[in-house]
């Protein structure tokens, strides 16, 4: 081997060694890279199931509300069939008919002289005819229709 093999050889020896190195230095920096993205993996997960965990939460509260809304439905709706049952069919028919014009009220309070389905208070006139109304006769807002239920609390 000549001086100028082994000088070559020499070259790539160190040439190779610098390549090294500098893949070491690469594999550092890549290892650190996915110490810290496991890092952050750890901590996304930990938030992940926080997250869940509410989630959780929160679905088990609407279902329970959901349950709860249901079985007071089936309860309201039951009393609506007895309470239904002794009232006059024409009445009945009357309030149906209201209640599905006015959004699902057919029938409101009147209380201290106000209409508790559009709110307005009766002026003196239609006081004095729901006054003069017998107590089973059925009286009705002027302005929005509904039919008037009359308590203590009506202020006639």
């Amino acid at each position: 081997m000549s001086a100028k093999d082994l000088e070559n050889l020499q070259r790539e020896i160190a040439s190779l060694a610098k390549r090294q190195g500098d893949l070491e230095d690469v594999v550092l920096e890549v290892m650190e890279r996915r110490e810290s993205a496991q890092e952050r993996v750890t901590e996304l997960t930990g938030r992940v199931s926080s997250v869940q965990a509410k989630v959780d939460d929160a679905v088990a509260r609407r279902d329970a509300a959901v349950a709860e809304i249901d079985a007071e439905d089936a309860s309201v709706t039951k009393e609506r069939e007895i309470v239904a049952a002794s009232v006059p069919a024409d009445l009945l028919k009357l309030y149906d008919r209201l209640r599905e014009k006015q959004g699902g009220i057919g029938a409101a309070r009147l209380n201290q002289r106000r209409c508790e389905g559009c709110r307005l208070e009766l002026d003196i006139t239609e006081l004095n005819e729901v006054r003069a109304a017998a107590p089973d006769q059925v009286v009705r807002c002027e302005n929005c229709s509904r039919i008037l239920v009359r308590t203590t609390e009506s202020g006639l």
